[in-house]
C-alpha cells in the first residue's frame, strides 16, 4: 500500500466524520431553537445568569 493512498483515505474519512458532525450539531441547535419550551441560555439577555447552562444535564 503507498502512503500516499493511505494519507488520501486518512484525509478524506476526516473530513467526512467532521462534515457529518457538523450537520449533525445543525440540526440540533435548529430543533433547540425551534422549541419554544427549551431553556434559554446564561448567556442570553433574558436568560438566568446563575442558572447552569443548557447542555449541562
Amino acid at each position: 500500500m503507498d502512503w500516499t493512498l493511505l494519507t488520501a483515505a486518512l484525509v478524506f474519512t476526516t473530513l467526512i466524520l467532521a462534515v457529518g458532525f457538523a450537520y449533525w450539531n445543525k440540526n440540533k441547535v435548529e430543533e433547540r431553537m425551534d422549541d419554544p419550551h427549551a431553556p434559554k441560555s446564561t448567556l442570553a439577555k433574558d436568560g438566568d445568569p446563575h442558572g447552569t447552562p443548557a447542555d449541562v444535564k
